[in-house]
Order: C-alpha cells, then sequence, then structure tokens
C-alpha cells in the first residue's frame, strides 16, 4: 500500500513538474514574440487595432518564427533521443552522422538540376539523401568491431566532413556557396506565415514517434533482445531512421541546420528521468523548445539591434555542453 502510495505521489510530482515547464515554455515563447527591432507590443497591437503594422507584423513575422522555433525545438530534439536509442550511444544526433549534410547535398542536387521544384518536393529529396546517409553511417558501424562510446559520433562527424567537403565542392563550382551556407546555418529571421508550415508535418512525425516509442525502447537494447520480444528488429528501425530523415529535412528546409540539439537534450534528460523513451518524449519536447527558444532570445539581445543567427548559438552552447558530457561520461564500450 505504501509503495503504491509513492507511486502516484511521483506521477502526480511529474505530471505537475511538467506543467511548470509547459507554463515556462510559453513564457519564454511570449518573450520570444515581442523581441524586435519593430515595435510589436500588447500595447501597440491595441492601439494600432487589428488592421495596424503592429498586428500585422505579429501574424506575418513574429507568430509564425516563434511557432517555427517551437516545432523545431521538439521535433530536433526528439529526433536525437530516437537516434540514440538506434544508435545504442548518447552522442550522436543528425548533425554527428552525417545526415544532416546528406540532406544538404540533396538539396544541392535538387538546386542545380531542378531549382523551380516547389519546397514539399525539395524536402522529399533532401529526407531521401538524409536517409542515404544515415544508412550509410550504420553500415560503417557495422564494420568496426570495437564501438567506444567516443569513436561512434568520431565516426559521423568524420563521415559528415567528407559529405561536406564533397557538397561544399560542387557549390563552389556552381557559384552555390551563398545558398548552401543559408542551409548549414539555422537562421529564423526570414521565417515568414507561408515559409514554416512544413513544420507541422515534423511534429506530425515525432507523435509517431511516440506512439512507438517502447519499440524504439526495445530497438535500443539490441536487436537479439527485440528479436526474442517478437518484434521485426528491420522495420522498426526503418521506421526510426525514416522519422529522422524527414524531420532533419524539413528543418534544414525551412531553417538550416541546428547543431548538437538533437544531442544535449536527451542526455539531459537521460540523467534526470533515465532511458524510457515513452517517459522521456514530454520531458524532451518541452526541454528542446526551452532550450531554443533561450538561444533565440540571446541571439536577438546580445547584440541588439542586430541578430546572432540561432544556429551559431546553439552550436555554441551546445559544443561546451557536448564536451562536459564526453568528459563526464567514461570511454567504454557502449
Amino acid at each position: 500500500m505504501r509503495q503504491k502510495s509513492r507511486r502516484t505521489w511521483s506521477r502526480h510530482r511529474s505530471a505537475l513538474l511538467l506543467t511548470v515547464a509547459g507554463i515556462a515554455v510559453v513564457l519564454l515563447a511570449a518573450l520570444s514574440t515581442f523581441i524586435g527591432v519593430s515595435d510589436v507590443s500588447p500595447l501597440s497591437i491595441l492601439e494600432g487595432g487589428p488592421d495596424g503594422k503592429a498586428a500585422q507584423l505579429l501574424v506575418v513575422s513574429r507568430l509564425p518564427r516563434t511557432l517555427a522555433l517551437v516545432l523545431t525545438g521538439i521535433a530536433m530534439s526528439i529526433v536525437g533521443l530516437i537516434m540514440q536509442m538506434l544508435v545504442r550511444n548518447k552522442f550522436v544526433e543528425p548533425s554527428t552522422t552525417g545526415t544532416a549534410e546528406s540532406a544538404a547535398l540533396g538539396l544541392l542536387v535538387v538546386t542545380i538540376f531542378a531549382p523551380t521544384l516547389p519546397l514539399f518536393g525539395k524536402m522529399v529529396i533532401a529526407a531521401v539523401f538524409a536517409l542515404a546517409g544515415t544508412g550509410l553511417f550504420l553500415l560503417i558501424l557495422r564494420r568496426i568491431p570495437v564501438r567506444s562510446i567516443v569513436l561512434v559520433p568520431l565516426v559521423g562527424i568524420m563521415l559528415g566532413g567528407v559529405i561536406g567537403a564533397v557538397t561544399t565542392f560542387f557549390a563552389y563550382r556552381l557559384d552555390l556557396l551563398q545558398t548552401l551556407g543559408t542551409w548549414m546555418t539555422g537562421d529564423f529571421s526570414g521565417i515568414l506565415r507561408g515559409r514554416y508550415e512544413l513544420l507541422w508535418l515534423a511534429l506530425g512525425m515525432t507523435m509517431i514517434a511516440w506512439i512507438a516509442a517502447d519499440r524504439f525502447t526495445v530497438v535500443g537494447l539490441g536487436q537479439e533482445f527485440t528479436t526474442n520480444l517478437g518484434l521485426h528488429y528491420g522495420r522498426v528501425l526503418a521506421l526510426g531512421l525514416t522519422i529522422v530523415s524527414v524531420v532533419t529535412a524539413i528543418v534544414i528546409v525551412t531553417a538550416g541546420v541546428i547543431p548538437f540539439l538533437g544531442l544535449i537534450v536527451p542526455n539531459i534528460v537521460s540523467i534526470a528521468r533515465g532511458d524510457n523513451v515513452r517517459r522521456s518524449i514530454p520531458w524532451v519536447a518541452m526541454l528542446g523548445a526551452g532550450f531554443v527558444l533561450v538561444c533565440d532570445i540571446i541571439g536577438r539581445v546580445l547584440r541588439f539591434p542586430y541578430e546572432i543567427p540561432l544556429g551559431i548559438v546553439v552550436g555554441v552552447i551546445g559544443s561546451v555542453l557536448f564536451l562536459y558530457l564526453l568528459l563526464r561520461r567514461p570511454s567504454r564500450a557502449h
């Protein structure tokens, strides 16, 4: 009886903390919405009315940007969690496995051969390239007999470097370096209404990940264990890789690469909440959205009225946290 009451209290406490985290994310989103060079505040919106400049700017630019930030934070953090479970390594995510670089290569190919293709078509091509790059990464890992916890992301970073070098070479030869730079640097300053809606599809993919969370948890225990429980290891792996590739492609097409986001957030949640994917996903989503919003606010106020791209702020903070996590965990096989 006492143990049951403890479990009930633990669930209530977890729900309360998650609610507080959700309120904090809403407050951060509101703060981010009203930061900018133009005067967009509740007072200016009321004074100008629904047809005023402030209200129009809010609907066309500020709200789409905030929604894009929240959706990106949720989607990329959950994608990082899924990838870590599939690869069975805490230090992998799309920017450390060659997935993001492969998606950028796909975008370069479609820009060269089909520049008039709609945004959705570009996303599909980028997702196919991202899936191929992730598959190549997993194939290379299978050839490595001993996989230390540090070696796996190192292999992914090297693979991403090779793919990135090929992409940069062709972009340079075809005078597309500036276009490539917009994909490789996460920047939300150009997000407007009509330019971010694909991110709702990314949110839908993360909902599928939540439904299949228990399967990803089992897959994280290894192929033999998964098969013994009656699950098809290959199908679950293919589902996870498809979700990772599609979400990564959507984010890069919309705003560019956001490095380390899918690595840092799941690790912080894992330290605090454990490795159960179903229980971790709501926390990963909240922390991911909050982390992106905080980095966005920092980038917008640090050199106000100028703006530092979000990808740079996340990359700097994320790299420091990445080094801390590397030094914190022992280098052992995983």
